[in-house]
């Protein structure tokens, strides 16, 4: 975990520290220490996402190096935005990861992904490329015209990509990804079959950035793809999820972990009380005001949602 990423990936020592723009010339500089694995896992390299970091937009129109989504391996070039360690900032660090976990399982990371987390749970709508079948099933992205009235955007991601995107690549159903969940409730084992031993699932629940604050507002650079996150104060993060240090009155307990996809796929997991609990849809902009009634999948130990339906888990 404290192993520098270019041990893995030796590529990841050429990712230099975007400081701004001469005009419109990238201002780079060597990173002021070696990113480390545990860094990716935590969002403490330095690595951000396009639409929450204006820098990041410019740079992208200026040096046409594209962001994630289209799936060309060109995206791994993208610069960090601060030093590793310095700051909590969102961003590539999973896709990263995932190019990591290749190097040390020497498997590709869909074969790592089906061996040792979907297959084990029955998790067999959860892939990083849909057959013709769930293809056809699947919601695609949608968002509202000027007339105010939803239409799909079709489909987003590149169904033949460079590589396996850790940080937003596969498809999974409600009824799928909530399995998942509950083997975080249960402390990393599910029907009998355990992927977590229960010390790194409690691990996974604690604060992993130290004294680094978790930003309490990330303002939007790229309003049709996100509002900007308003979280509020008194939140950390641990191994994949955002944690509130304290109860939230009426809701989630402390130490609750959550998180969720560009597309509106929002997600929680109460061990304090036993549920967890998902929201799905597949539209953008990310966190924008919903109309009440949305529905939402509980979970209480092994009970299965009711949705027949595939829906896509997005960044």
């Amino acid at each position: 975990m404290d192993a520098p990423i270019d041990i893995y990936c030796p590529e990841f020592a050429d990712v230099r520290v975007l400081e701004g723009f001469d005009g419109d010339h990238p201002k780079l500089r060597p990173a002021g220490s070696r990113a480390t694995v545990r860094q990716l896992i935590t969002h403490t390299t330095g690595l951000g996402y396009w639409f929450w970091n204006a820098d990041l937009v410019k740079y992208e129109k200026v040096t046409g190096i594209p962001n994630v989504v289209p799936g060309s391996a060109e995206a791994f070039k993208a610069p960090m935005v601060a030093d590793p360690g310095t700051r909590f900032v969102y961003g590539i660090n999973t896709d990263w990861l995932g190019k990591v976990v290749e190097a040390v399982a020497g498997k590709t990371l869909d074969v790592v992904v089906k061996e040792g987390i979907t297959g084990p749970f029955g998790m067999d709508d959860t892939m990083f490329r849909l057959d013709a079948a769930r293809l056809d099933n699947c919601v695609t992205v949608h968002v509202k015209g000027e007339d105010g009235a939803w239409t799909s955007a079709g489909e987003i991601l590149n169904q033949q990509p460079d590589w396996w995107a850790g940080g937003h690549g596969l498809y999974s159903t409600p009824r799928d990804y909530i399995r998942f969940e509950q083997a975080l409730l249960r402390g990393g084992e599910l029907d009998g079959e355990r992927i977590l031993t229960q010390e790194t699932v409690d691990a996974a629940f604690r604060n992993q950035i130290g004294d680094l604050e978790f930003p309490a507002e990330i303002p939007t650079a790229d309003p049709p793809t996100t509002d900007t996150l308003r979280v509020g104060p008194g939140f950390t993060w641990g191994y994949g999820l955002l944690l509130n240090t304290q109860d939230i009155p009426g809701g989630r307990r402390a130490w609750t972990g959550a998180w969720a996809g560009l597309l509106n796929t929002h997600f929680f997991v109460d061990r304090s009380t036993g549920i967890c609990a998902s929201i799905y849809t597949n539209s953008l902009p990310f966190i924008t005001e919903h109309e009440p009634g949305s529905c939402t999948a509980t979970s209480r130990q092994r009970s299965t949602p009711r949705s027949e339906n595939a829906d896509r888990r997005g960044l």
